[in-house]
């Protein structure tokens, strides 16, 4: 069906009215920011499920919705087809949270901190907190490029808005929204759009699955191995498996916006059930735009068919918009700009956090707790800044996603994991894993190598970990085991 002016008219009416409500539960959750804490943790109250709505939110948006799905039925000669395809989100990004739950959550809440980059500081030293916080800022500008050309896409679809122009829109509405109201603003609106993506997808899904012929016709129409989770068992393909797997199911542990998260739980228990929780939902959940663009591609086998669709990350939403009753058009639109928002919001938040918790304060001379939550606010536009220059010049969902999630890989995964685990982990071996992860991973990329760079990168990574603490060792491990016990008594 095809909207007739005065309903696409009022979906635009009620999606404005969707985001002045998140704006202005932004402005109500600022009321509860009186410290960096309650800005960048949530003051650490949340309750375990909507601990675990913000975990599931932490990148079920652009990424999941537009991005996957376009991957999903893409079709290109040569590269691997259908779930393939798309390992690495949903199914990497839900194995993501499982491994913080069993392995991350429960070590790193004790600590009561507010950044990655202060755990390097507290195992292994000023050094590494510098390195780590340098490294770390730039991998999250990929990921709010990708929210800000999402909601981008959206306004070009709903209104004609000009791409680039989009991009500057939408990045102000992502200032203003983290800049008042941080991780009480993600967290309350997190939870609201949960139920209303999951609503609306859910509809979405039945209504398309019936005018394509229903969930067996559709699947049956499929070519053989487009459900096959396993590669053909050849050197290269495989090693493209296992980095599909890794970008984001490793990739992403040491992410300041999985951190804030976690952290935010009001015990260590709610940190690590949420997490379980939010990888169960994210997994299931995330199955659902699959399903429904091979509902499209059923409906449409030449997406040119649908008018307006330029690439596949056009399809769901002009689906919608053709398809989808006022109700679910209202639903969907709403809810996924604010999925959006709220992404994004937590995306900026998180280097904001770095640059004045690990970056400035230092510097800082007995700076106060108002001044430090200045800095984090000012970070934030900088960081928005930033990340709207990148989304001007890739406009591709799926690529600035896993371009993100590599940089933390090869440079921070090894060092966070080992530092946890590894009694024998060194200042010097964190040090030599940082900066030999990301020269490798950056010299592979610029030759384009053969084996996927995010493979050599974190091999390298590992061994200049072991070889570094063996040839430079230090106590740095009893000094962080008695500030720890300090801490917790």
């Amino acid at each position: 069906m095809n909207a007739t002016p005065a309903e696409h008219l009022t979906l635009i009416i009620f999606i404005a009215l969707y985001l002045l409500a998140t704006l202005l539960i932004g402005w109500w959750a600022a009321q509860k920011v009186k410290t960096t804490q309650d800005f960048v943790i949530a003051g650490r109250r949340l309750p375990m499920f909507i601990a675990a709505c913000a975990l599931f939110a932490t990148w079920f948006g652009s990424e999941t919705v537009m991005g996957a799905s376009s991957e999903f039925i893409a079709d290109e000669e040569g590269a691997p087809i259908g779930l393939l395809r798309v390992i690495e989100d949903p199914f990497g990004a839900a194995l993501c949270l499982v491994l913080v739950g069993a392995f991350f959550a429960k070590p790193l809440y004790k600590l009561n901190i507010l950044t990655f980059s202060d755990f390097f500081k507290l195992r292994y030293g000023r050094t590494t907190e510098l390195f780590s916080a340098i490294f770390m800022v730039p991998s999250f500008f990929g990921w709010v490029a990708a929210q800000l050309v999402a909601m981008a896409i959206i306004l070009q679809v709903l209104g004609g808005i000009d791409l680039h122009i989009g991009i500057a829109v939408c990045t102000i509405i992502v200032v203003i929204y983290t800049y008042i109201g941080g991780m009480w603003a993600v967290s309350v609106t997190d939870f609201v759009q949960t139920i209303m993506i999951v609503a609306g997808l859910l509809l979405l899904a039945f209504q398309l699955g019936n005018q394509a012929g229903g969930v067996s016709e559709v699947l049956s129409q499929q070519p053989e191995g487009f459900f096959n989770m396993m590669p053909e068992f050849k050197p290269i393909p495989f090693l493209e498996y296992i980095a599909a797997w890794i970008t984001i199911g490793l990739g992403s542990i040491p992410g300041q916006d999985v951190f804030q998260r976690v952290m935010s739980a009001k015990s260590a228990r709610t940190s690590v059930i949420s997490s379980y929780v939010a990888g169960a939902m994210y997994l299931s959940i995330g199955l659902i735009p699959l399903f429904i663009a091979l509902c499209g591609k059923a409906l449409y086998p030449d997406l040119r068919e649908l008018g307006g669709v330029e690439n596949e990350q056009l399809m769901l939403p002009v689906m919608v918009l053709k398809h989808g009753t006022i109700l679910i058009q209202i639903m969907f639109f709403g809810a996924l700009l604010s999925a959006i928002l709220s992404t994004a919001s937590g995306a900026v938040l998180a280097p904001a956090t770095i640059i004045g918790e690990n970056l400035v304060r230092p510097y800082l001379r007995n700076a106060s707790d108002k001044r430090l939550l200045q800095i984090m606010r000012f970070s934030v536009i900088a960081v928005a800044g930033c990340s709207a220059l990148m989304a001007s010049v890739n406009t591709n969902i799926y690529e600035l996603v896993g371009q993100s999630s590599s940089l933390s890989l090869v440079s921070l995964f090894i060092p966070l994991t080992m530092g946890i685990y590894w009694k024998k982990a060194s200042n010097a071996g964190a040090l030599s894993a940082i900066i030999a992860g990301m020269a490798t991973w950056l010299f592979c990329e610029w030759q384009g190598t053969e084996v996927p760079s995010i493979i050599i990168g974190g091999l390298v990574s590992l061994v200049a970990m072991i070889g570094g603490s063996y040839i430079r060792p230090d106590h740095s491990y009893q000094a962080f085991k008695l500030g720890t016990n300090q801490s917790e008594a």
